[in-house]
């Protein structure tokens, strides 16, 4: 039988079906049954017809990289949400029925090509987060019954839509990472980020955000245009870095605020640091170091998502720790790279230690290295004054910019030149690892 994309999606939406058992199961049922997925797609699936689903990538390399990591992902889930099935079952239908819905759609429906990814439409995307959207409310609600406490209704409703939201975008970019893996790690951690909400952490910040909120939009705004009219960003960035900029400012007041605007003129001052030199090498940043809409989301934007759970959660003193290491990572990893490749005399791959070309992905300087921990350690110390982190805290922020930073070098010398990330998922990673990385420190000497 010849291969059909339309029956392989068919067979990826049909497996979400499964997700239905997670209202009875046991969570070592669920994984025993991910697992004996996984084995049987890896031992005898190609014996029985299999074949006639592998895309010709698949063929070619001797597997079905995506039809193993479908219920890898699922058992991973499972692993890290044992006793909240329903964050497994909403994120699981974005891989089935979101993703499935895209291609489909994508490949049938005539419509325009996303400007950041000519492989992508708008119509498919669109698909993504309306069935995704649907699909994660459908199964989180059928599974509410299998979590003690039940859910709250807004969870339910509302925390699938953001994680279909999220997930879309995150599956319309132009890297090469595979859906089955991005799109529910993606979602899975946008519904775990919904739950720590509380109904409590709403009314009493809702006073605030009455008057912060239009106060966030007014003073952003002027600070954005003026960003734009300096050439420090965009049109896009500045209307990008306007929006982190207000979900930061209200949830986080002047003092997140603050550092927020530090992070970005550290890293703006370093773009321009040698810019003759980066020019005549062909590694200065694109537009002149003018920030784009991709810099402030990889950057800040999960610093942004974190301030909203400063807010409006229970745990405000780690999800303040949390933000500061976030915003410090993707400030000081542009001034260790920026300076490295102004003033670096030798640079080196992270992973083989073998000398390489300014600008090589993955590539590291002892110059740049050093420029990298002052700022993580002034902006740590800035955060101490503003009075968002303890004194003790501001070694678990530079340690957690550290980490970040080097994990973002090693992935970028293996996995940038391929095309499996690019340079703003590498960042957002990098903001992801020094965010656990600082709270595991917090935690470890609690």
């Amino acid at each position: 039988m010849s291969y059909s994309e339309t029956r392989r999606q068919f067979v990826h939406m049909v497996m979400g079906g499964f997700a239905l058992l997670l209202r009875w199961l046991s969570w070592p049922q669920a994984a025993a049954c991910a697992l004996a997925a996984f084995l049987f797609n890896l031992l005898i699936l190609p014996r029985v017809g299999g074949p006639s689903l592998y895309r010709p990538a698949d063929a070619a390399r001797g597997f079905p990289l995506g039809i193993l990591l479908y219920p890898l992902s699922v058992l991973l889930l499972i692993l890290a949400f044992p006793h909240r099935l329903d964050i497994v079952a909403a994120a699981w239908s974005m891989l089935a029925f979101g993703d499935g819905a895209a291609t489909l759609v994508g490949r049938r429906v005539k419509s325009p090509r996303l400007s950041w990814n000519a492989e992508k439409t708008i119509a498919g995307t669109a698909a993504f987060m309306v069935a995704g959207g649907a699909a994660g409310i459908l199964l989180a609600w059928w599974t509410r019954p299998a979590v003690v406490p039940a859910p709250p209704w807004l969870f339910v409703v509302g925390a699938p839509l953001l994680a279909a939201l999220t997930a879309g975008l995150v599956e319309s970019m132009a890297v090469r990472l595979d859906d089955n893996l991005s799109v529910p790690v993606t979602a899975a951690a946008v519904l775990w980020g919904a739950s720590l909400v509380t109904r409590d952490a709403w009314i009493a910040s809702a006073p605030l955000f009455a008057w912060m909120f239009p106060l966030a939009v007014i003073f952003n705004g002027v600070v954005a245009t003026l960003g734009w009219r300096a050439r420090t960003v965009s049109g896009a960035g500045a209307i990008g870095g306007a929006t982190i900029g207000v979900i930061i400012l209200t949830c986080t007041s002047f003092a997140g605020w603050t550092l927020l605007f530090a992070a970005f003129l550290v890293a703006a001052v370093s773009s321009r640091v040698g810019l003759k030199r980066k020019s005549v090498l062909g590694i200065a940043e694109e537009h002149g170091g003018r920030r784009g809409p991709g810099n402030a989301i990889a950057n800040c934007g999960l610093a942004a998502g974190i301030a909203v759970l400063a807010a409006l959660s229970a745990h405000r003193d780690a999800a303040l720790l949390a933000f500061v290491a976030a915003l410090t990572a993707g400030a000081s990893d542009t001034v260790a790279s920026e300076i490295g490749k102004a003033w670096g005399r030798r640079t080196f791959l992270v992973t083989r230690l073998t000398p390489a070309r300014p600008g090589t992905p993955g590539a590291v300087s002892l110059e740049g290295t050093a420029a990298g921990l002052v700022s993580a350690l002034a902006l740590a110390a800035l955060a101490l004054v503003l009075g968002l982190i303890p004194g003790h805290a501001v070694w678990f922020v530079v340690i957690g910019a550290t980490a970040g930073s080097f994990v973002e070098s090693g992935l970028g010398a293996t996995l940038e030149g391929p095309g499996i990330l690019n340079n703003d998922m590498l960042n957002f990673i990098n903001t992801v690892v020094a965010a656990i990385v600082a709270l595991a420190c917090a935690g470890a000497l609690a």
